[in-house]
């Protein structure tokens, strides 16, 4: 997500939150993100008219919390007047994205792993949705605002009008959507490196991170952000090649490449 600049952070103190808080970055909807001085937590602050959104992203880390997959914890919760404010426990370790192809290729298994793990989750106990249509509608909306960031476009779509864009996905989406019945699976939602965090020395998972669009979805709307955004790390298309085999051997699966294509390029239209 891109950085956003604006008003000064609301710091957690606002909402009643005692402690020490650092400022970590600023989200582009309008989030403040602070950690704690002794590192054990997370607080992210939002103004009142994105409070209902940071109030789905706490039911569904508190949904997964328990479930036997890593990840934050709810520690607390404020809102009022000012907006709201998210309290979670850190998960401790490194982004996947901040390591060396190396190191990466030694994780990849045990992300392949937890992945699987993830989408192995009973759906039917999951009452979160991130479905195609509703994937599609905010599409629409972001798209009809003006809002879409060119720079989180496929390269060779950066110079395409997002209408056209979005043209393109509806067309298609009746395809995806019986494949969707098909293969629906607990999603992440957000499912990139940097929502990833491994144990550096170990490099096992330590949790999955940004859990806001969390819920049940084709498993390609999550293993096409992962794929795509893994192969900013590897050196070259032969390296990226042979990791999604890998992974796709590890996971269990046959990757559907033209479904993956498809989410590659309607998630960027969602974001705005």
């Amino acid at each position: 997500m891109a950085d956003r600049s604006g008003p000064a952070p609301v710091p957690p103190s606002v909402f009643g939150i005692e402690g020490a808080w650092l400022p970590v970055t600023t989200g582009e909807s309008g989030a403040f993100v602070f950690r704690s001085a002794d590192t054990a937590g997370y607080a992210k602050c939002v103004p009142a008219v994105d409070a209902a959104d940071l109030a789905a992203e706490r039911d569904r880390i508190a949904w997964l919390d328990g479930r036997g997959i890593p990840g934050p914890r709810v520690l607390d919760w404020r809102d009022g007047d000012a907006g709201a404010c998210l309290v979670t426990s850190a998960v401790h370790g490194v982004p996947a994205d901040q390591l060396p192809p190396e190191d990466l290729r030694r994780a990849w298994g045990g992300i392949a792993d937890a992945v699987r793990r993830l989408h192995e989750l009973p759906v039917r106990d999951c009452p979160f949705r991130r479905s195609l249509d509703d994937m599609v509608a905010r599409a629409r909306d972001v798209v009809a605002r003006g809002a879409v960031h060119p720079e989180f476009l496929p390269d060779e779509q950066q110079h395409t009008p997002p209408a056209e864009l979005l043209a393109a996905v509806t067309r298609e989406a009746p395809r995806r959507r019986a494949q969707e019945a098909a293969d629906t699976v607990v999603c992440h939602g957000d499912l990139c490196l940097p929502n990833i965090v491994l144990d550096p020395e170990a490099l096992t998972v330590s949790g999955f991170i940004d859990l806001g669009r969390l819920g049940q979805a084709d498993r390609h709307a999550d293993l096409a952000l992962l794929l795509a955004s893994a192969r900013e790390t590897w050196p070259n298309e032969a390296r990226a090649r042979a990791a999604d085999t890998a992974f796709a051997a590890r996971y269990g699966t046959t990757l559907d490449h033209d479904r993956l294509r498809f989410y590659l390029h309607l998630d960027p239209l969602t974001w705005g």
